[in-house]
């Protein structure tokens, strides 16, 4: 189309026209559009405001019953199960799902789970948790999962989320912990060329850290083997 034909009173009143038309033939639909979304997001307000808050609020106080009998090996059941007067984690993880209690409450029940070598039920709570951000329980979380799977002599698992705890937050506690659980893994699958690499990297970048008061004997038991 020539300058002179975009810039005629026909092209433009047919410019008009059509603009016209889409919008009072779609009027409805954009409508139907616009109050779509206004209703979700007056949905989403409300269920975090009247639903979601109150829950997390309850969640909160029922908590911390379990987190005292979870300080006690002998108190571990009711840990998990309740006492009859407050829920346990089980309980306050599946009722308040959604809400930051019922998720740590997932990382407890894997931990409690792995402690009594219930090792598929510590997977399959370690697994409803999702990650927050914490520089802690999260490779925490990530290494017990490393933890069942090797009790469970699934060492190619094992291996992959030790890696993924190793790997999740950068420190002097967590990074080798699960660094020296990587090499043990990698041991049993008589990999020694991998275990002695993660060896060296507790060595090299990790020497303020308990387990490098103890790595050149692991490193020498791996150099055995080569």
């Amino acid at each position: 189309m020539s300058s002179k034909e975009k810039n005629s009173p026909e092209v433009s009143e047919a410019t008009e026209k059509a603009t016209g038309s889409f919008v009072q033939e779609n009027s409805k639909s954009l409508l139907l559009i616009g109050g779509a979304i206004l209703a979700l997001i007056l949905l989403y307000i409300g269920y975090q405001k009247f639903y979601l808050a109150p829950r997390a609020e309850k969640a909160v106080n029922e908590m911390f019953k379990a987190e005292q009998y979870a300080t006690a090996d002998s108190l571990s059941d009711k840990a998990i199960n309740g006492d009859g007067s407050y829920p346990g984690f089980e309980k306050i993880a599946q009722e308040y799902t959604s809400t930051k209690s019922a998720n740590i409450a997932n990382a407890y029940l894997g931990g409690l789970y792995l402690k009594k070598g219930e090792f598929e039920k510590a997977i399959e709570a370690l697994g409803n948790y999702s990650s927050t951000g914490s520089p802690v329980i999260d490779p925490l979380v990530l290494g017990m999962l490393g933890d069942a799977y090797s009790e469970l002599k699934d060492y190619d698992n094992a291996a992959t989320y030790y890696k993924k705890a190793a790997g999740k937050s950068n420190n002097e506690f967590t990074t080798p912990l699960f660094l020296k659980k990587l090499g043990l893994v990698y041991e049993q699958q008589k990999d020694f060329d991998a275990a002695l690499k993660t060896y060296k990297q507790i060595k090299e970048n990790y020497t303020q850290s308990a387990e490098a008061a103890t790595i050149e004997s692991l490193i020498a038991r791996v150099e055995a083997q080569q």
